[in-house]
């Protein structure tokens, strides 16, 4: 049997019906029906198995550590910088494409990519570089608003095709979202 592809499937469908918080590697492997260390063989994480399923072309989990590494000053260059270089090729526009559809056409999907920008991306940068004593739900919608302004603007050029963000360059996204996601994530 494809063992890998039984997990992808497995996990698709836990994800479905658990959403992204309720579902566990554990849970995952049992409906897969392999030894949960095969799964971790495969999938370096929860994100990472959430990664494959939703087609997104990175472990999440490296993203967010390379951003956190970084001066709390660069933080939103980086990550605009990454996100759109992610997406831009003619592969990543289909990706997002097919994700940004999904996510606004099915509630289950919607739920699922909220709840892992929430935790796993966004949420884990805005975490870290979090003020000292800052109101934890004051963190959780600066994340919210980072990921509408980068989700937004993605929409807009990859999906709707809007000439002035579909004609820009990389750097020139960069320049305009940076300092707000900057403000959003590491005030």
């Amino acid at each position: 049997s494809d063992a890998r592809g039984d997990i992808v499937a497995a996990a698709r469908a836990e994800f479905a019906e658990r959403g992204y918080d309720a579902t566990s590697l554990r849970a995952i492997a049992r409906r897969a029906q392999v030894d949960s260390a095969l799964v971790h063989h495969y999938f370096a994480g929860k994100s990472a198995l959430f990664a494959e399923i939703m087609t997104i072309p990175v472990d999440p989990s490296v993203l967010v550590s390379a951003v956190v590494a970084l001066p709390r000053e660069r933080v939103g260059e980086a990550l605009v910088r990454a996100f759109f270089e992610l997406w831009d090729s003619p592969a990543g526009r289909a990706r997002f494409t097919i994700l940004a559809r999904s996510v606004l056409t099915s509630e289950e999907a919607a739920r699922m990519v909220r709840e892992f920008l929430a935790r796993e991306v966004l949420g884990a940068i805005a975490t870290a570089y979090a003020l000292p004593g800052s109101d934890p739900l004051d963190v959780e919608r600066r994340a919210s608003l980072a990921a509408a302004q980068l989700f937004g603007a993605a929409v807009l050029r990859y999906v709707v095709g809007f000439p002035g963000l579909q004609q820009a360059g990389v750097e020139d996204l960069i320049a305009d979202l940076a300092p707000t996601i900057q403000r959003y994530l590491a005030p």
